[in-house]
């Protein structure tokens, strides 16, 4: 791993992009749209402002600032962002508002964190009590989704509510360790209909057909995040939400690939055309240091696997071409549904159906994410 490269790549992934056009934002990039308020940009702009605070930084604050700035009017309205799509994925980009507001003290930050507060207050919900993924998504929770948006409920709480709603963050959790897991395995099925209608789910359980890699990072970084962001460490419930996060990393272990990363549908390594998956992979390499580095996990083996899926992913995908670096292996998008899209039925060939891309801000974002977890381990 050499780190001067890594630095240039960041800087030029920051030089080369606008708050219009960045040039992470491959799936926007290919639908010929411009960026506005999404999860992808959300992803990288928490990687840069991960660097400043390890760091100490002032370009990656600066950018980070500039690119929400742009978006966000005085009276906390955000360019893009529309509430009453009930999106979960909407919440993501928020996180980083805290960091922001308490470094610059805009207001408009504040009233944004407002705004986004006031879908998770009324976000439509299953009959067990788990956010919608989307209002086009009704009734369904996607593992991505717990990602994009409990630790930012979480932080809400902590920071502005006195933690008033922590209960229902836990069994959020908890719901999907009951519902979702797979007990012979240890994974989560990617997604669950809690009244059995899509087409994608088993008739008698609500669940997918396979386990997504990236999916599983979603969910392994919304519980990482949120038991960083509580305030009741060592309480009953973070300690047994911190169980469930050492119990996936640990069943992560037994799926690991030798040169360090997982496969895109990880139990099924030497099947059809499975290939080793950069986004997932650069997740748990996160997680799994991150998770060693906050105390949460306290065995060296998760710092040495999450360090050799780093490295297997330098080794792998990190290649110049033309004299330019770029990070490949990376799955641009998947998902379930919906009816219009019987393509997307979360089978196998589904998951090795969507195009690989390099440079996507889903699989970058992870992995200066992890790069962060390398320069501080």
């Amino acid at each position: 791993m050499d780190t001067k490269v890594i630095d240039t790549y960041i800087d030029e992934l920051m030089t080369k992009s606008t708050a219009e056009i960045p040039v992470w934002n491959i799936e926007k990039a290919k639908a010929g749209k411009k960026s506005g308020w999404d999860y992808i940009d959300g992803c990288m702009i928490l990687a840069l402002l991960e660097m400043y605070d390890t760091s100490g930084d002032k370009k990656f604050l600066d950018f980070a600032d500039y690119y929400e700035d742009f978006r966000i009017s005085d009276d906390g309205s955000i360019d893009g962002y529309k509430k009453d799509e009930w999106n979960i994925d909407n919440i993501n980009g928020g996180k980083n508002l805290f960091v922001l507001y308490s470094i610059t003290k805009k207001e408009k930050y504040r009233k944004a964190l407002e705004n986004l507060y006031d879908q998770v207050k009324n976000q439509p919900r299953t009959k067990e009590g788990n956010f919608w993924h989307k209002k086009i998504y009704p009734n369904q929770v996607w593992l991505d989704g717990l990602y994009m948006g409990l630790p930012f409920y979480m932080e809400y709480e902590t920071t502005f509510n006195d933690s008033k709603n922590r209960e229902d963050i836990y069994n959020q959790f908890f719901n999907v360790e009951r519902i979702m897991k797979d007990p012979k395995t240890g994974l989560y099925f990617h997604g669950y209909d809690s009244e059995r209608k899509m087409f994608w789910a088993d008739k008698e359980t609500g669940l997918s057909r396979n386990f997504w890699l990236r999916s599983l990072g979603w969910f392994s970084m919304a519980m990482l995040d949120t038991l960083n962001k509580a305030s009741d460490r060592g309480s009953e419930n973070w300690n047994h939400l911190k169980s469930m996060f050492r119990d996936l990393q640990t069943a992560m272990l037994a799926f690991q690939d030798e040169s360090g990363m997982w496969y895109q549908v990880p139990n099924r390594q030497n099947e059809g055309t499975n290939y080793l998956e950069t986004s997932g992979s650069a997740i748990f390499a996160y997680s799994m240091m991150k998770g060693f580095r906050t105390k949460i996990l306290d065995d060296t083996k998760f710092r040495d696997a999450g360090l050799k899926a780093f490295n297997g992913i330098c080794d792998r995908y990190l290649t110049t071409e033309d004299g330019k670096l770029g990070l490949g292996g990376i799955c641009l998008v998947a998902g379930l549904g919906p009816e219009t899209s019987p393509r997307r039925d979360g089978s196998f060939e589904y998951y090795m159906s969507e195009p690989i891309v390099k440079d996507d801000a889903k699989g970058v974002g992870p992995f200066i994410l992890a790069y962060n977890e390398t320069r501080i381990v």
